[in-house]
């Protein structure tokens, strides 16, 4: 099985330590540029492109990249009661068209209370996995060219139309994560591709039945993903010693202010990460060569493969024999990292390497007449 591998844009800032403004960086677009570029050339299949209110817009920023880049696939954040279906739609087929092709989607319920209510959400773990639901469906009918009329609980739309198709059809994949129950029955249900964070293979195991069994529940199959961090150099060694330069300047205070602000998630993902170590430092390598060290202080995926690349590709081979296809891969620094990454690891793994996608020539159309009918539908009548 050919693996695709993504690497990750750190819109929310850059550091080549973790919990320290030492080695900071000014992440602006041109840096941006450079990773995206690197990672295109370099044979990434895509980059992930995070969301939150402590990141850049993700799909202004993947739209800034698209002239950029020719194999790069974006995948982007879709936000479920932040927006609305039908304009989330129209954004990304819009992006879907502007890059010929290249946007895949990510939906992202959230899991920080106060995060949310910030955008004035208020609905409960629960509440918001109906409301992922509602908006899902409204959202992939909509981009799969149906009109749509769908009244909800929370989600209530009369006749929705794409004026402009995506061109992957029938759409564009959509990616999405969670490890509660809602989650996974949303994912057997709905989605393309379901993304686990980096948790020990027998815990990943674990989910991907479960998920499996949701969505033969409907008749259905779903692709696999995995979100991790790497640390990969020619040696063990080296790369041990590279995980603990990492964290050299995070001290206990930090570590402690961390985890009491992860404990106010209602997301059982960043519950399952924070639970891996307890913040405690003795206890960061939670399977071998899986080191849970980034989890001391950053939120979300916590844990990094760490060892030399015959070592690592293994762990990832581990991984891949469990079905996961996709792996999405970050390190700090972004920029030095991919280079690591693709040089040590690409040629030890059968990696999908994008081709140039051809351009698809699309519908010459006249302006729009009362904002509402083509000229060609009008000769038609």
């Amino acid at each position: 099985m050919s693996l695709n591998i993504f690497w990750f844009l750190p819109t929310q800032g850059e550091s080549r330590y973790l919990g320290s403004s030492k080695g900071a960086r000014v992440v602006d677009h041109a840096y941006l540029s450079q990773i995206a570029q690197a990672a295109d050339r370099l044979g990434f299949g895509g980059v992930l492109i995070p969301t939150g209110r402590s990141c850049e817009d993700a799909a202004l920023v993947a739209a800034s990249l698209i002239p950029l880049t020719q194999r790069l696939r974006f995948l982007v954040a879709v936000r479920p009661s932040v927006i609305s279906p039908t304009v989330a739609a129209r954004q990304a087929a819009t992006l879907d068209r502007l890059s010929n092709g290249r946007a895949l989607f990510n939906l992202v319920t959230g899991g920080k209370p106060d995060e949310l209510a910030a955008e004035g959400i208020y609905l409960e773990h629960g509440e918001r996995y109906e409301a992922a639901d509602e908006f899902t469906r409204v959202w992939t009918r909509l981009m799969e060219g149906e009109e749509v009329t769908f009244h909800g609980k929370h989600i209530h739309v009369d006749k929705a139309v794409l004026d402009f198709k995506p061109l992957q059809q029938p759409r564009p994949p959509l990616y999405f994560g969670g490890s509660s129950e809602p989650a996974h029955k949303l994912a057997g249900e709905q989605v393309d591709l379901y993304l686990t964070w980096g948790e020990p293979p027998a815990a990943v195991k674990e989910k991907l039945d479960d998920v499996r069994a949701q969505a033969a529940k409907h008749g259905r199959t779903v692709r696999f993903g995995i979100r991790l961090h790497v640390i990969v150099r020619e040696t063990n060694e080296e790369a041990w010693r590279a995980a603990n330069e990492l964290i050299k300047y995070v001290d206990d205070d930090t570590v402690a202010k961390a985890q009491a602000a992860f404990a106010t998630h209602d997301s059982v993902g960043q519950q399952r990460m924070a639970a891996l170590h307890g913040g405690d430092r003795n206890k960061l390598e939670v399977s071998p060569n899986l080191w849970a060290g980034v989890g001391l202080t950053r939120g979300g995926a916590g844990t990094a493969l760490v060892g030399d690349a015959q070592t690592v590709a293994a762990r990832i081979q581990e991984y891949a024999d469990l079905g996961i296809d996709t792996f999405i891969f970050s390190g700090y620094p972004h920029l030095e990292e991919a280079y690591h990454v693709a040089e040590l690891l690409f040629p030890l793994l059968d990696v999908n390497k994008p081709s140039i996608p051809n351009i698809v020539e699309q519908e010459a159309r006249g302006d729009v007449v009362g904002h509402s009918f083509r000229p060609a539908a009008l000769s038609a009548s």
